[in-house]
């Protein structure tokens, strides 16, 4: 099994678990490795030190090398945002009952009092946000990466 850094054009850093070489290379082209945050296409494999296990290794593994220049490193700050940002998406999707495409017409039910307040998330297009402002409806809208709609391992 390997164990590959990666990065998405959004500077987003994340592991990938591969059979092989060939497997992330045949999952690369086509389009099969994303990012988790942003469900970006656009990966990029970083530089890594082998990971060995020795029980009777005399000297200290090798340090893992930086990452190149045109892909700096998350400075622990946004290492710390990116993992806030991932466990409120995941609170979000524990209490939060997914409407759909009925989000708008959800929505109003409820500002209206057809239907009992409730935590809801779903989709709405930009002109239904607009709409459901307009009349006084408070919307947030939260991208949720495909990788977090399930289960992670």
């Amino acid at each position: 099994m390997k164990v590959l850094d990666l990065r998405c054009e959004h500077s987003h850093g994340f592991e990938g678990w591969f059979g092989s070489e060939d497997d992330f290379a045949s999952q690369h082209e086509r389009g099969l490795v994303e990012c988790p945050l942003c469900g970006s296409k656009q990966v990029s494999r970083l530089p890594s030190a082998p990971r060995l296990n020795l029980s009777n290794a005399r000297e200290p593994a090798p340090q893992q090398p930086k990452p190149p220049a045109e892909s700096p490193a998350l400075t622990p700050e946004a290492k710390q945002l990116q993992a806030l940002w991932v466990q409120a998406v995941r609170h979000v999707m524990a209490n939060t009952e997914d409407v759909g495409e009925r989000f708008a017409d959800e929505a109003r039910r409820m500002h209206y009092g057809d239907a009992p307040n409730r935590g809801i998330r779903g989709q709405a297009s930009a002109d239904q946000a607009a709409e459901l402002a307009e009349e006084g409806i408070d919307v947030l809208p939260l991208p949720i990466p495909k990788a977090l709609k399930e289960p992670l391992q």
